[in-house]
C-alpha cells in the first residue's frame, strides 16, 4: 500500500526562522565587496526570479553557464513565497551539475544604490552564500556575483519526491504572491529566454495543467 505524502509544510514550519538584522546584511555585504574597486562595473549572475525581475538597471544581459552548481528548488521560504505556518519553496544553487542562466553587467557607479536593495532581497535570512564565480558566455568568462546555496542554513532542503513538492508549491503564498506563481514565471521567463530547464519545466506544466488541484492524499 502506498503511503500518502506527507503533510506538506510541516518539516519547514518545525525549523528556526530568523530574519537578518540591517547589520548582518550590511556586513555580509561589506565583504562581498571587499575586493570591489570603486567605480568599478560588475556582474551580477541570475537563475531565478533575477531574470524576470532583477529589480535593478543593468548595461549588459548575456545568457551564461555556471558549472558545479543547480538550479533547484531547495529552499523554504517563509516570507517571499509562504509563510511560517505554511512556507513555500524557492530555487536555490545547489551543488553539482551545472546551470544556465543571465548575467548583468551594473555600472560601477550604481552599486552603492542597487546592491543593498539586492542583499535585503537575496539574503534576509542568510541562506546565501555570495560568491564571485566565472561564468560562460558567448562573449567570453566573466566573473559574476553569485547567490549560492548554504546547505548549513536551516532553510535548506534536499530534493522532494514530485507529489510533496507540488503540494507544497500550491499551498504556499507570501508578500510577493503564491508560490505557484513564482515557479510558473520562472520557467516561463528561462523558455522565452531560451533556456532548456527539463526539471523545472515538468514541475511547471504540472501547475500549469490544473494549480488549484492537490495531489491524490496530500
Amino acid at each position: 500500500m502506498q503511503s500518502s505524502p506527507p503533510e506538506p509544510g510541516i518539516a519547514g514550519a518545525s525549523l528556526p526562522f530568523r530574519l537578518w538584522t540591517q547589520e548582518e546584511r550590511q556586513a555580509s555585504l561589506e565583504e562581498a565587496l571587499r575586493h570591489w574597486q570603486s567605480g568599478e562595473d560588475v556582474w551580477v549572475y541570475g537563475y531565478g526570479s533575477l531574470i524576470w525581475r532583477p529589480d535593478f538597471d543593468f548595461m549588459e544581459r548575456r545568457l551564461a553557464t555556471l558549472r558545479g552548481h543547480h538550479r533547484a528548488l531547495c529552499l523554504w521560504s517563509r516570507v517571499n513565497r509562504g509563510t511560517p505556518e505554511c512556507p513555500g519553496l524557492v530555487f536555490g544553487l545547489d551543488r553539482g551539475g551545472s546551470c544556465r542562466g543571465v548575467v548583468y553587467r551594473l555600472a560601477g557607479s550604481q552599486v552603492p544604490t542597487y546592491f543593498p536593495a539586492l542583499w535585503e532581497r537575496e539574503m534576509s535570512t542568510g541562506a546565501y552564500l555570495p560568491r564571485w564565480i566565472n561564468c560562460t558566455t558567448d562573449a567570453g568568462t566573466v566573473r559574476a556575483l553569485v547567490f549560492i546555496m548554504n546547505r548549513d542554513n536551516p532553510a535548506y532542503i534536499r530534493a522532494l519526491p514530485d507529489a510533496e513538492l507540488l503540494a507544497i508549491v500550491r499551498r504556499a503564498a507570501g508578500r510577493y504572491g503564491p508560490c505557484t506563481d513564482y515557479v510558473v514565471q520562472t520557467a516561463q521567463a528561462l523558455r522565452a529566454a531560451g533556456i532548456h530547464d527539463a526539471r523545472l519545466d515538468a514541475i511547471a506544466r504540472m501547475l500549469e495543467a490544473d494549480e488549484h488541484t492537490l495531489p491524490e492524499g496530500a
